[in-house]
């Protein structure tokens, strides 16, 4: 699709379905353009490790729209507009035109929290 093979800013969402994480992944970085992504999911391991290897300068974690508030810089990677092939105009981005910045949104919903507490005690040797 063109959609997919260009950079449109708009009210324009592509969805492309894979069976694996790392499918999404390797699709998402094989694009030539790293402006936004998102991810919905209840796993927090799958969605550091999707946050971690994704290229793209925008990630939304749970949230359709990864775009972030003024405070946070407008980010981009790879040929995005937003990225090395343009400006970022929000704050030290501007300055650090060269460095490659990731922003993430996430949301978690308290109805998605596991009932026992993550122990933390150092673990030691008997």
């Amino acid at each position: 699709m063109t959609c997919y093979k260009e950079e449109i800013f708009g009210p324009v969402l592509v969805c492309i379905n894979v069976d694996t994480l790392e499918e999404a992944v390797d699709l998402i970085n094989a694009n030539e353009y790293g402006n936004g992504v998102s991810i919905f999911t209840r796993d927090g391991a799958t969605a550091s490790r999707f946050q971690k290897d994704v290229e793209a300068g925008q990630v939304g974690i749970n949230v359709p729209i990864p775009v972030p508030l003024p405070m946070f810089s407008f980010t981009g990677n790879k040929k995005s507009v937003a990225g090395n092939g343009g400006s970022t105009f929000y704050g030290k981005p501007g300055l650090n035109f060269y460095t490659q910045y990731k922003t993430v949104t996430s949301f978690w919903s308290g109805a998605d929290a596991i009932a026992t507490r993550a122990s933390t005690s150092m673990p030691t040797q008997s």
